[in-house]
């Protein structure tokens, strides 16, 4: 059979070959022509090189790639790599070179910022994974806690907690054949992460005589690790809120000429130590003092300025560095072994078993099949070792602290009507596994979303689900609001009264066509303006030390927005009034009266990469204004930053439905396109219908395909 790519009406690829191997080969050639910038700018990351290709914007995260050795990992994990998943990945990698070589590697950004694609290794799919997922899992959180403890007291630490949402908005639901109208599982969902521009997934048909899959890929990536349907068997998974990353406290010294870490068992010389040149275009070059201790890689301080057998002092708040040991540096495994059998699985089963080679990020999963079997799990490493661990940065020579070598036994189980996950404690596993989860609210609104649809659930009825924009959090701020105005008693003015009636009487919908739900919006975000500037609050203010990549996470104002419902509940204790802090908020709003909709602040925005590169001289592409509905703990989850924008920059990457009594009858759609290309028709071209809540056919008739032709 020879290798050929047929296209849908919307410019999605379907590839077939006459092996899994020249499968790969075509997928890694398509990813580099359909993505051919977006996967370089990925590669650039994993190997630190950014500010090499687009100047001093790239330094910042250019040392935290070297110093957390992404580069390194990834290719620590390539060798440890089974032969036949090896030969598949550098077949993907062979692909990706060949359009190279070809001339396929023409995207318009290349020539706006006179850089240029190179050959890839076959370690860099692992690498471009990496990139994606090192952030997304828990140690940036410890960073924040660490400093709400520092500044704050220990004690303060609880506001910003117990189930407050982290940058978490993914769903997942299954029905089993009993409540399906066509008597066999159906899988919905959307996994919400940066709405990255090309979108961070790319919708692919994967076919050869072993397997005939259609999913999301990840550009770069062979394979479709999160989300598949072979005809038999289906799955998708959202972030379990596993804890899995550790920070430890170091303390370091020079004896001679060897770097020394203090560990558990005293003085030893660390894994690492050296200098490496940051290449930057257009100005000097930058070097980066690598360190890694027996724990994992310093990312933060770690520069030794005292010798002589005397502890170093460092760049780190504390006075000590911090190293950070995650599973797939500990362990030289990144989880891509699963990744074949997942395109060769049939039932349920079979995925169950292809995802006990996972590693990391830890993911709750849903898997089902046409014989009518569905299965929830969780997948991934979680290290056994004590809970502190969790929370913040603990000292490396600790014996208490230290990985104990073992995993935590992760839950499966059957599913027999109904199964929801919702980045909620229930579905990750509790306190077996994580420390923070989402609250329950979107699980929950989807649990009884299914339930009033009745048993003869459909893929409509699945869609339709995506698009509920019921606020989970509204009860706690109603509850605010119909409250007294503060420990005093304070009145408010006669519009700030009229706008708490107006707000009272609302029925918690952010739909993109409501007046109120912006009214709220506005007086939402001066609530969190309001308590960031409390004077217990006020202090988070201060710098944490940290470099700038963690700006994010660090953000005091974005963490009481996102603890909102934490600190209503818990501030009173605290010395915050929070009744009173409303009451002002109120005044805020009323005063800046406005007939706008949500949707017209509530839009989406969109992240390229050359946003993050303004010294490069290049603009980033143009997208129409699109208004949209859902908001923070709505099951459409678009994620605004109460008291920063209305903006979203974070929603659903994706949308899909999987029936597994005939897969035709399957839809998906992303947020943007099929190609990464901006003057191509399909850069765009499901925007509007994203928007909309429309999703697509999964067209799996090679007769109504359009090959393409060499």
């Amino acid at each position: 059979m020879a290798a050929e790519t047929f296209r849908d009406p919307w410019g999605i690829p379907h590839l077939r070959a006459g092996s899994a191997t020249e499968l790969a080969f075509l997928q890694g050639e398509n990813a580099a022509t359909d993505r051919s910038w977006q996967i370089e700018v990925e590669r650039w990351r994993s190997e630190g090189r950014t500010a090499e290709h687009l100047g001093p914007d790239g330094v910042m995260w250019d040392r935290f790639a070297r110093q957390a050795r992404i580069d390194d990992t990834a290719r620590r994990c390539f060798r440890n790599l089974d032969q036949a998943t090896q030969q598949w990945c550098g077949a993907y990698v062979d692909g990706v070179n060949h359009a190279l070589g070809a001339g396929c590697r023409d995207a318009r950004e290349f020539r706006d910022t006179a850089t240029a694609p190179a050959r890839w290794e076959p370690w860099t799919p692992l690498g471009v994974f990496l990139v994606h997922h090192i952030l997304f899992s828990t140690f940036p959180n410890k960073l924040w806690r660490d400093h709400v403890a520092r500044t704050l007291g220990a004690e303060a630490v609880e506001l910003f907690s117990i189930e407050a949402p982290v940058w978490a908005g993914s769903n997942a639901w299954a029905a089993t054949g009993g409540l399906t109208g066509s008597g066999a599982p159906l899988i919905a969902g959307d996994p919400h992460r940066l709405l990255e521009l090309p979108g961070v997934y790319q919708q692919v048909r994967l076919a050869c005589p072993e397997f005939d899959a259609v999913g999301l890929a990840f550009p770069g990536v062979p394979g479709l690790p999160h989300f598949g349907h072979t005809g038999t068997a289906a799955w998708a998974v959202t972030n379990a809120m596993a804890d899995y990353q550790d920070l430890y406290r170091e303390q370091l010294r020079r004896d001679g000429s060897t770097l020394q870490a203090l560990g558990p068992d005293g003085w030893e010389p660390v894994v690492a130590d050296h200098q490496e040149e940051i290449l930057v275009r257009g100005a000097a070059t930058e070097t980066v003092h690598v360190i890694e201790t027996a724990r994992g890689p310093v990312i933060s301080g770690g520069s030794p300025v005292i010798s002589g057998g005397s502890p170093v002092i460092s760049g780190a708040p504390d006075g000590g560095a911090l190293s950070l040991r995650a599973p797939s540096r500990a362990g030289g495994r990144l989880g891509f072994e699963a990744l074949l059998p997942l395109l060769r699985s049939r039932r349920a089963a079979d995925i169950e078993a292809a995802l006990q080679a996972w590693v990391e990020p830890v993911n709750c999963v849903l898997a089902a099949d046409a014989g009518g079997d569905v299965r929830q799990l969780v997948a991934g490493k979680v290290p056994v070792r004590n809970a502190e661990n969790r929370v913040r940065p603990v000292p490396a020579e600790s014996p208490q602290h230290r990985w104990t070598g073992t995993w935590v036994e992760l839950p499966a189980s059957r599913v027999d009507a109904l199964a929801v996950n919702a980045n909620d404690r229930e579905s990750g596993g509790g306190s077996l596994t994580g420390l923070e989860f989402a609250p329950a609210h979107r699980a929950r609104r989807i649990r009884q979303l299914l339930e009033d649809a009745g048993d003869n659930l459909d893929v409509e009825d699945m869609q339709r689900i995506h698009m509920d924009c019921r606020l989970g959090s509204w009860p706690a701020l109603h509850a605010l609001l119909a409250g007294p105005g503060g420990k005093d008693g304070i009145p408010l003015s006669t519009p700030a009264a009229e706008l708490r009636d107006r707000l009272l009487a609302w029925d918690g919908s952010m739909h993109a066509a409501s007046t109120d739900a912006a009214a709220f919006a506005a007086w939402r975000s001066a609530l969190v303006v309001e308590l960031a500037g409390d004077p217990l609050l006020a202090p988070l203010a201060a710098p944490a030390g940290h470099s700038g990549l963690f700006a994010p996470w660090l953000n005091p104002v974005s963490r009481v927005g996102f603890a909102l419902e934490t600190i209503i509940a818990k501030g009173a204790g605290h010395g915050i009034d929070v009744a009173a802090a409303a009451g002002r908020a109120l005044e805020a709003a009323a005063a800046s009266p406005s007939s706008a909709a949500w949707g017209e602040s509530h839009t989406v925005l969109p992240l390229h990469a050359l946003s993050d590169f303004p010294g490069a001289g290049a603009a980033a592409p143009a997208v129409p204004a699109t208004a949209l509905s859902g908001d923070t703990s709505c099951v459409l989850c678009t994620e605004s930053l109460p008291g920063v924008t209305d903006a979203s920059f974070r929603g659903p990457v994706a949308r899909y439905v999987w029936d597994l009594s005939d897969r035709s009858k399957s839809r998906w759609i992303v947020p943007f396109g099929a190609s990464g290309q901006a003057d191509d028709p399909n850069f765009l071209s499901q925007l509007p219908l994203w928007a909309a809540g429309e999703l697509l056919p999964v067209i799996t008739d090679w007769d109504q395909l359009t090959k393409e032709t060499p």
